[in-house]
C-alpha cells in the first residue's frame, strides 16, 4: 500500500532532511541578522518659515528652504510680527531629503509623520479637541535646476492631543506642550530624487479656522524609508524562493495527477497553500524600481493577506482530516464554520486597508486616524479581526487537543501487532505528533520575534558583528514559512513506496481482526481511501 512520504520516508532520511531545513533556516535569520542593514531609516526634518510676499497666492509658486532659490526666511513668528508679516503668509518648507542627497526607488515607500512645536501662553491656549487645518501640497523633481512639478495638493484636519505637564501660570509661559505625534503623508514608491512640501496654516477667525491651536512655533517632520540595502537582499531572497516553491509545487502536483484516483481534500488544500506562498514570493517589486507604482504596498497587504488566510484555513482542515471520528469529511463544506471566521476576519482587515492605503492612492495626505469617525470604525474593524483570531487559536488548539487524544487512545492496540508493524506505525504517530509540534512552533516564533522586534532597540552586539534583529525577523520569519510550505508538499506527496508487500503471511493472520484508524489521508495509487487504516490485512477501498 502505498502512503505519503512522510509515511514511508525512512528515519535516517527524514533526519537528513530535518537538518537541511535547519540550516536553511538559521541561514535566513543570519542573511537578515548580518549582511542586511536595518529594515527602516528615519530622517527628522525641521520645516522653513518662508515668507509669500504676494497678497493673492499663486498655486503654482514652490517655496524652497534652502538652494539658489531659496526663499525669504524668518526665524520666529517675533519676527514675522516685527515685520508685519501675516500667519496667511508664511509657508512651511521642508525639502526632502537633506541637502547633498538623493532619494532612490529601492527606498520602496515614504512615511512622513507630524510633530507641532506649541507654546503654552495664557491668553493663547490650546482648546479641547482642537483641530488644525492644513493647506498642504507635494512636488518631485529629478534634478536640482528643473521646475516642480506638483504630485499632491490637499487641504487636511489633524486633531491635536497634547499635554501640558506643569501649572498653568504666566510663570510658565514659552513652555512647550507635549503632543502626540500625527500622521501626516505616505506614499508607496519613491520614485523621484526630490520631494518638496509646502505646509501653510491658514486662519479665519470668522469660520474658527486654526483658531484655539495654541501658539504654533514649529514643525517637525520624521521621514520613514525602507532601506536601500534591505530591499536589495529581500529582493534576492524573493528570486531565489520563487522558483524553489514552484518547482516543488509542480512536482507535488504532477505526483497527485499520477494516481488513479480524484485529490482528496487535504491534498487539494496543500495545493492551495503552495500557491499562496508563490503569489506571495513572486517579486514583481523589481518593476518598481523602474516604474512608479504607487499601490505597490496596497498590493503587498493584499498578498500577505492571502497567503496567512489560507495558512490558518490549511491548519484547521488539516486537524479535521485526522481527528478519526467516524465523521465523513473530506468536503470543504463541513469546515465552513471554522474557515468562515478567517474569512470574515481577513475581509476586515481588507476593508481597513482599503480605507487607508486605498484613498492613498490618490490623497498620500489622507488618515483614517485623523477623525474621530475614522478612529473608531478603523478601532472596529481591528477589534473585529482580534476577536475572530483569539476564536480561531482557541478553536485550533481544541482540535489539536482532540487529534492527540484520539491519537493516544488508538495507541492501546498496537501492543497485540508483531514488532516490525508496532514499530512502524508508532513512528507514524511519532511523525504527526512531530509535524504538529512544528506547526505551533512556526506560529510561536513569529509571535515571539515580532515582540523582540518591537521592544528592543534594533541590533546586538555579537563579538565584532552587529546583528540586525528587525532585519533577522523579517528575513528569517517569512524563510521560515517558505521552508514550512516545502516540508508540507514533500512530506505528503504521495510516496512510490508500497509499505505491507513484504509482510509475512504469520504477521497477516494474526492481526486481521484489526481495524484501527491513524493519523494521515491514505494516498493509494489503486483508488480512492479516505483514512488510512491500521490493519492486519490489506486496506480494501
Amino acid at each position: 500500500m502505498a502512503g505519503a512520504i512522510i509515511e514511508n520516508m525512512s528515519t535516517k532520511k527524514l533526519v537528513i532532511m530535518g537538518v537541511t531545513l535547519l540550516l536553511f533556516q538559521a541561514l535566513a535569520f543570519m542573511v537578515g541578522g548580518l549582511i542586511a542593514p536595518s529594515p527602516t531609516t528615519a530622517v527628522h526634518y525641521l520645516a522653513t518659515k518662508c515668507v509669500d510676499k504676494i497678497k493673492h497666492q499663486e498655486e503654482s509658486k514652490w517655496f524652497m528652504p534652502w538652494g539658489h532659490d531659496q526663499c525669504e526666511k524668518i526665524r520666529t513668528f517675533d519676527e514675522a510680527v516685527a515685520k508685519r508679516i501675516e500667519a496667511n503668509n508664511i509657508v512651511f518648507a521642508i525639502h526632502i531629503p537633506l541637502p547633498q542627497k538623493e532619494m532612490s526607488p529601492w527606498f520602496q515607500f515614504m512615511l512622513v509623520i507630524l510633530q507641532f512645536d506649541i507654546a503654552f501662553k495664557m491668553y493663547n491656549q490650546i482648546d479641547d479637541g482642537a483641530m488644525a487645518s492644513l493647506d498642504v501640497r507635494l512636488a518631485y523633481r529629478d534634478d536640482t535646476v528643473s521646475d516642480w512639478t506638483e504630485m499632491a495638493h490637499s487641504f487636511e484636519l489633524r486633531k491635536l492631543s497634547c499635554n501640558f505637564t506643569t501649572i498653568k501660570n504666566f510663570e510658565n509661559e514659552g513652555r512647550y506642550y507635549e503632543c502626540d505625534l500625527l500622521p501626516f503623508m505616505e506614499i508607496g514608491s519613491v520614485a523621484h530624487k526630490y520631494y518638496l512640501l509646502n505646509i501653510r496654516l491658514p486662519v479665519n477667525e470668522r469660520r474658527k479656522v486654526n483658531v484655539g491651536i495654541g501658539e504654533i512655533k514649529d514643525i517637525r517632520l520624521v521621514s520613514i524609508h525602507q532601506n536601500g540595502g534591505f530591499t536589495k537582499v529581500w529582493f534576492a531572497m524573493k528570486t531565489f524562493l520563487t522558483p524553489s516553491i514552484l518547482i516543488i509545487m509542480i512536482w507535488y502536483w504532477r505526483r497527485i495527477m499520477l494516481m488513479s484516483r480524484p485529490p482528496v481534500l487535504l491534498e487539494k488544500v496543500i495545493l492551495a497553500l503552495g500557491i499562496s506562498m508563490t503569489f506571495i514570493n513572486i517579486p514583481v517589486e523589481w518593476f518598481s524600481i523602474g516604474f512608479n507604482w504607487t499601490w505597490m504596498l496596497l498590493f503587498g497587504d493584499i498578498r500577505q493577506g492571502i497567503f496567512y488566510s489560507m495558512l490558518l484555513s490549511f491548519w484547521i482542515i488539516f486537524c479535521g482530516e485526522h481527528l478519526m471520528d467516524q465523521t465523513e469529511r473530506n468536503r470543504f463544506s463541513v469546515y465552513w464554520k471554522q474557515v468562515g471566521p478567517i474569512v470574515f476576519g481577513s475581509f476586515c482587515l481588507f476593508i481597513f486597508d482599503m480605507c487607508e492605503r486605498g484613498v492613498q492612492l490618490t490623497n498620500p495626505f489622507y488618515s483614517i486616524w485623523a477623525s474621530d469617525v475614522g478612529t473608531e470604525l478603523a478601532m472596529a474593524f481591528i477589534i473585529v479581526a482580534g476577536i475572530c483570531a483569539c476564536l480561531y487559536f482557541l478553536f485550533l488548539c481544541f482540535m489539536v487537543f482532540q487529534v492527540f487524544r484520539n491519537i493516544s487512545g488508538k495507541r492501546t492496540s498496537l501492543p497485540a501487532m508483531s514488532k516490525a508493524r508496532r514499530l512502524h506505525y508508532e513512528g507514524l504517530i511519532f511523525r504527526f505528533k512531530f509535524l504538529m509540534l512544528v506547526t505551533l512552533t512556526c506560529a510561536a516564533m513569529t509571535v515571539i520575534f515580532f515582540i523582540i522586534s518591537q521592544v528592543n532597540e534594533g541590533h546586538w552586539h555579537w563579538g565584532e558583528h552587529t546583528v540586525q534583529v528587525n532585519s533577522a525577523f523579517f528575513t528569517g520569519i517569512y524563510g521560515m514559512w517558505n521552508l514550512y510550505v516545502f516540508a508540507i508538499m514533500f512530506l505528503y506527496a504521495p510516496s512510490h513506496k508500497r509499505y505491507g508487500d513484504e509482510r509475512s503471511s504469520g504477521d497477516a493472520g494474526a492481526n486481521s481482526g484489526e481495524d484501527i484508524q491513524l493519523t494521515t489521508t491514505i494516498t493509494h495509487v489503486d483508488g480512492p481511501t479516505e483514512i488510512y487504516k491500521l490493519t492486519g490485512k490489506e486496506a480494501h477501498e
